[in-house]
């Protein structure tokens, strides 16, 4: 049925540009001769110009894509379009007449007759296309004033965004908003139209304009604003009474195409924004296209990201080797849908099974290697100590060396800045990991390398989502200690500069993301609060348990006494710290955990971390009793 009434249109559209193509070379004749000279003269050159232009100009019309677009969308692009598309009939109309003239077809000729076609041709079919557009706006119009409830909305930002946002409301009535005005900081906007709606102000005139304007609701249009701005843009909302929604950041719309339908409400993420850091496409994409990659521990949040951003580099081959059939099945569903001509191989096994790893990297022979496999939760870590060596450790080393038996070019681990001066078993066992790693880098002579950075929102297990449902539930929202604090990352951004630092060579880096300024939890938790339009220790209370086992008020980004340095990324760190056992020493450590992970024996294992990283705070503090989370 679609495909008929596309065909109708279709029809329709080129039965009025038949009629349109004699109405122009009628009026080509008619502007240059007067009608004794085209009747006694000029009708033979008439009659052949007619048919050459009506056989010709369709065809070159549909070759040239103007019978498939939708014309009630028309904007500059079908301008150029039906430009193009004009001219190259009439470059190849034109020729033709000139050799029926040379071969006597008629006897009177005007040269100027092309030329004044051109203009009318051009005329009458952009004059056409655009006019669809214009009906299709006049009908929006009266179907607006027919009934159709609209909420008035303010626009933060009269940028590209800004724009969009307006255009895209004005065509699609059924979004339900009309755009009343936009407010913008730029001084030069002021005053200005944009899709004829006014700039009328700048962000701390939010309250007065809503106000006068009797706007419903807010709209934040920058994409690339910081979550200063956003989180003061969310406030004078909340204090105006209005509800806001908030087009996704840069990198949610990394590889994709901003749209309105996208709008969604705030989110914590775009409060916490950072200024976006810049990626070296042309590196990235090199180091990606065309390669074979497998991503272990490919259901977690960090590794699924991960899929889902080096999926639109054009990879070879995607493996998604984890442990957990159920998140592999979910994001294998998820890019089949996004990216259906990549081939995506779903691999369900454990880092910590050898033989396993071993067949998987023999059979598949990646290219690169992201290991993202890890248990990562403190309290959890503090009583399961062998899990944690087994996963953490024993799971790394299996899929080094399982990579540098397939000669594998280039491994990347995911760390965490817990493993810096850790103070938890999980910290400590990321360590030994992030040393089993640089350590095959050196013996391999091969690109592996590691990347730090801190906490991310949004992950499994995280702070954000439990905050949410206790919210959910009323409250308390529990927090371990009023001063605690903690670098934050959104997923996207994270796994953004990931594979920036995957992109660089040189065997055996460790790698640091600038993880900005640390964020107090309470101040999280607050702002969380608002967002859900209640208010902090009025309708959700706060209360503090005490730090747990394992747990820090604050974390640290690198060692004492580590040599940092700049990288080509300003994000990017590459840290040199206290040099790590030697190989042979380093060896017959991983050994001996691995064997206490298998006998279980965590004190021992307690006592080999604290050997391994002096300084370390690793099993001071008593067990865990879990009676408060986080």
């Amino acid at each position: 049925m679609r495909a008929w009434l596309q065909r109708l249109r279709t029809n329709r559209l080129l039965f009025a540009d038949l009629v349109l193509i004699a109405a122009s070379v009628l009026g080509a004749f008619i502007l240059r001769l007067t009608p004794e000279q085209l009747i006694l003269d000029y009708l033979p050159t008439f009659f052949w110009m007619l048919v050459v232009a009506l056989v010709i100009k369709p065809i070159v019309y549909k070759r040239s894509g103007l019978y498939e677009r939708v014309w009630a969308y028309a904007s500059i692009a079908e301008m150029r379009l039906i430009v193009r598309a004009v001219t190259i009939a009439s470059l190849i109309f034109t020729p033709v007449i000139f050799l029926l003239d040379w071969l006597g077809a008629f006897t009177n000729f005007a040269r100027s007759l092309v030329a004044i076609d051109w203009l009318l041709s051009l005329a009458a079919v952009g004059g056409l296309r655009f006019g669809l557009r214009l009906l299709a706006e006049n009908r929006k119009v009266i179907e607006q004033a027919s009934g159709v409830k609209l909420r008035r909305a303010l626009i933060l930002g009269a940028g590209d965004a800004g724009a969009l946002v307006a255009r895209e409301l004005q065509k699609n009535q059924q979004l339900g908003l009309n755009p009343l005005a936009f407010l913008d900081d730029d001084p030069e906007k002021q005053g200005q139209r944009l899709h004829g709606i006014p700039v009328v102000g700048t962000l701390k005139d939010l309250a007065a304009q809503a106000a006068a304007l009797r706007a419903e609701e807010v709209i934040m249009a920058i994409p690339s604003a910081p979550g200063t701005v956003l989180r003061q843009a969310a406030e004078l909302s909340r204090q105006a009474g209005l509800p806001y929604r908030t087009m996704p950041g840069l990198y949610e719309l990394i590889g994709g195409r901003v749209s309105v339908s996208r709008l969604r409400e705030v989110d914590i993420t775009d409060l916490l924004r950072r200024q976006p850091a810049q990626i070296d496409r042309s590196r990235v994409g090199d180091s990606l296209r065309g390669k074979r990659i497998l991503i272990t521990g490919a259901g977690g949040s960090i590794a699924s990201e991960l899929s889902r951003q080096i999926a639109r580099w054009e990879p070879a081959m995607l493996v998604l080797l984890g442990h957990g059939e159920n998140s592999i099945f979910e994001i294998l569903l998820e890019l089949h849908n996004e990216y259906p001509q990549l081939e995506i191989v779903p691999v369900i096994a454990d880092v910590r099974d050898a033989g396993r790893i071993e067949a998987a990297l023999a059979k598949y022979k990646p290219d690169i290697v992201f290991h993202a496999a890890a248990h990562k939760h403190v309290p959890l870590m503090e009583a399961n100590i062998a899990e944690a060596v087994a996963n953490n450790v024993q799971g790394t080393l299996n899929v080094v060396q399982a990579a540098g038996q397939a000669g594998v070019a280039r491994l990347v681990m995911i760390s965490t800045d817990k493993a810096v001066r850790p103070s938890s078993v999980m910290g400590a066992t990321k360590r030994v990991a992030e040393w089993a790693v640089l350590d095959a880098a050196r013996r391999f002579g091969r690109n592996y390398s590691v990347v730090r950075f801190g906490n991310v929102l949004g992950s499994r297990g995280s702070v954000v989502p439990l905050f949410k449902h206790q919210i959910a539930q009323g409250g308390p929202l529990t927090i371990t200690h009023p001063e605690v604090e903690r670098y934050f990352m959104t997923i996207p951004e994270a796994v953004h500069l990931v594979l920036q630092a995957a992109a660089f060579e040189g065997p055996g880096e460790l790698y640091m993301l600038d993880m900005g300024q640390p964020v107090r939890i309470v101040d999280l938790a607050e702002d969380l609060i608002r967002l859900s339009g209640l208010t902090p220790g009025e309708d959700i209370q706060i209360e503090f348990s005490g730090l747990r086992p394992g747990e820090k008020l604050s974390e640290q980004l690198w060692e004492a006494g580590a040599d940092y340095s700049p990288t080509n990324h300003p994000d990017i760190r590459r840290v040199q710290e206290p040099q790590a056992p030697g190989s042979e020493a380093l060896e017959a450590a991983l050994r001996q955990l691995i064997t206490l992970a298998e006998a279980n024996d965590g004190a021992d294992i307690l006592k080999l971390l604290g050997e391994l990283l002096p300084g370390s705070e690793v099993g001071q503090a008593p067990p865990p009793e879990f009676t408060a989370l986080p």
